[in-house]
């Protein structure tokens, strides 16, 4: 049995860019709430220089924004999204791909392919300013199921290395 962790929305990059995002929505906030009140609730923002209108409107807009979409980005961690994995099992001779979603009816992505449906794995390579390297299993009927994780692209060494070993396992054409 071979089985590959697909990390999903628990990156680095997400959570920095979460946590940035969280702590300049609470300062843009902050600021227009000091210019309204005219009162420093920030003690290295000096509120008098900045008039409520229109300047501490906008800035408390901007921070809502950036408080909803740092809320998003924090709610994609927990709930994992895009995590899970590919997971091979000679023994059932069956192939079982999961991942999470979004809560709702369909939060839990299972599926399972039978060992003998696979035709083949397909390696694609698309360079440039956004490479894309993604490892397809290929099933009866042309159905092509992607089994990288999608984001940063893994290295060619990795992409190869992973694809020709599960075709070995699987025991067919690496395309």
């Amino acid at each position: 049995m071979k089985r590959y962790q697909i990390l999903g929305s628990r990156r680095f990059s997400n959570y920095f860019w979460a946590t940035i995002i969280l702590i300049s929505s609470i300062s843009f906030i902050l600021t227009g709430f000091s210019s309204y009140l005219q009162f420093n609730i920030l003690p290295f923002i000096h509120s008098e220089n900045i008039i409520f209108f229109p300047q501490g409107l906008v800035m408390s807009f901007y921070g809502i924004l950036g408080f909803i979409f740092s809320n998003y980005l924090w709610l994609t961690i927990i709930w994992s999204i895009g995590g899970g994995f590919n997971e091979f099992n000679k023994q059932k001779e069956m192939i079982r791909i999961f991942r999470w979603g979004f809560p709702g009816q369909n939060r839990k992505i299972d599926l399972t392919y039978n060992i003998k449906d696979v035709e083949a794995i397909r390696v694609e390579f698309i360079e440039g300013l956004n490479p894309k390297r993604t490892i397809y299993l290929i099933i009866k009927k042309n159905k092509e199921i992607p089994l990288t994780r999608i984001g940063q692209p893994l290295s060619l060494e990795e992409i190869e290395t992973q694809a020709a070993d599960i075709a070995k396992f699987l025991q067919v054409d690496l395309i």
